[in-house]
């Protein structure tokens, strides 16, 4: 008998559409320096913005905090080439985290010019919305920068629909959990 190569939970290897492979894998502490070195890459700027409050640029704490989530409440998976964690360069992040008081998730999904638009973005929204049922929550919810039309056709679908809530400048896009009967375009398989 063969003996198969298993990966870790949440961990998957793919082919982007360019060819390149990549690891897909939940973010390590050592991938803090990485992180901070890489961060103004990903892609859109006014998410990434977003992200660190309104902030430009992270700081090596912040990049730290980002590299060590509460796993009770919080979800960060990171693109990466196929190297070990604190050697391999970021290409993309996806973030999904339990919104204080609530049921409900919020997460932001960014990625490198040179990955941009090869279905990453799809694929990890499917990976949190597994996340985001697996911890038995009611939604999932995001902001996306209101000039980025392609972002928002793909949300709107797989599922989500548009609320109210959203900063200045952003959508807000919301996707109920409901644990019957998975949203259009979020097959059970996610």
């Amino acid at each position: 008998m063969v003996a198969r190569n298993r990966l870790p939970p949440w961990h998957e290897e793919i082919r982007l559409g360019n060819g390149r492979d990549v690891l897909i894998r939940p973010i390590r502490p050592e991938d803090a320096p990485v992180l901070h070195a890489s961060f103004e890459l990903l892609q859109p700027d006014a998410m990434r913005t977003h992200l660190l409050g309104g902030v430009h640029r992270m700081g090596t704490d912040l990049s730290r905090q980002l590299s060590q989530p509460d796993t009770r409440n919080e979800f960060t998976l990171v693109v990466s080439e196929q190297l070990p964690p604190g050697e391999a360069m970021i290409l993309g992040m996806a973030r999904a985290a339990v919104a204080a008081g609530s049921r409900d998730a919020a997460f932001t999904i960014l990625t490198s010019r040179n990955v941009a638009g090869m279905g990453l973005g799809r694929h990890l929204m499917r990976r949190l919305a597994k996340w985001a049922r697996g911890k038995g929550l009611d939604a999932l919810h995001g902001d996306i920068p209101e000039d980025n039309g392609p972002l928002l056709d793909l949300a709107l679908s797989m599922g989500f629909g548009q609320v109210e809530g959203a900063d200045p400048g952003f959508t807000r896009i919301h996707l109920p959990l409901a644990a019957t009967t998975p949203a259009a375009g979020m097959d059970a398989r996610a």
